[in-house]
């Protein structure tokens, strides 16, 4: 098992790494080539809490994070060898800063052409910023509520959708949590 906030990749050279959030449309390393890719076992959830970005630890909000079960549709990047430091470097400092909230793990990325192997970062049960299995309404409340040093969490969410729809990426859940939490922030 990796180290929390360490990404370690055990093959030398090259390597597929999968992204399911805003690495999917901002990614801070170059990649040798992109595909759309599907993992089973985990699936993209509202499960961090965020007490910097999107939220305070006062009224902390949610992050997107991979959970256990289900399955998951994003973008495998394929790292080639000679941006396999800066992509890990940059990687680890954009979500692995403070709390070990994920645990790089091998993964098998279903892509058009076949399966290959990669590497995702799952989230870490054990750490603090752990939100647990919210209800949909729990969910919806915090995001509409919560702002953090990165705005609304609310408009991490629209935007989160918002780009899985432009990359045709189906994710109906997240559009009734948007409505729930669009809902909540402007009551009747």
């Amino acid at each position: 098992m990796t180290a929390p906030n360490r990404i370690e990749i055990s093959e030398p050279g090259g390597f597929w790494f999968f992204g399911y959030g805003s690495l999917m449309w901002d990614p801070p390393f170059p990649a040798a080539e992109t595909q759309r890719a599907r993992i089973y076992g985990y699936h993209r959830s509202f499960c961090i809490n965020s007490e910097t970005y999107r939220g305070t630890p006062e009224k902390p909000g949610l992050s997107l994070g991979l959970d256990r079960a289900g399955s998951c549709t994003g973008i495998a990047f394929r790292i080639s060898k000679s941006a396999r430091a800066e992509a890990i470097r940059e990687i680890e400092a954009r979500e692995m800063v403070d709390d070990p909230i994920y645990i790089c793990r091998r993964v098998a990325l279903h892509l058009s052409n076949g399966p290959v192997s990669g590497y995702a970062l799952v989230v870490n049960h054990a750490d603090r910023t752990f939100a647990g299995r919210l209800s949909f309404e729990e969910t919806a409340r915090r995001i509409a509520v919560s702002r953090g040093d990165r705005g609304p969490n609310i408009d991490y969410l629209a935007n989160t959708v918002a780009h899985l729809d432009d990359m045709g990426i189906p994710e109906g859940h997240l559009h009734a949590l948007l409505r729930r939490a669009q809902t909540i922030r402007r009551p009747r």
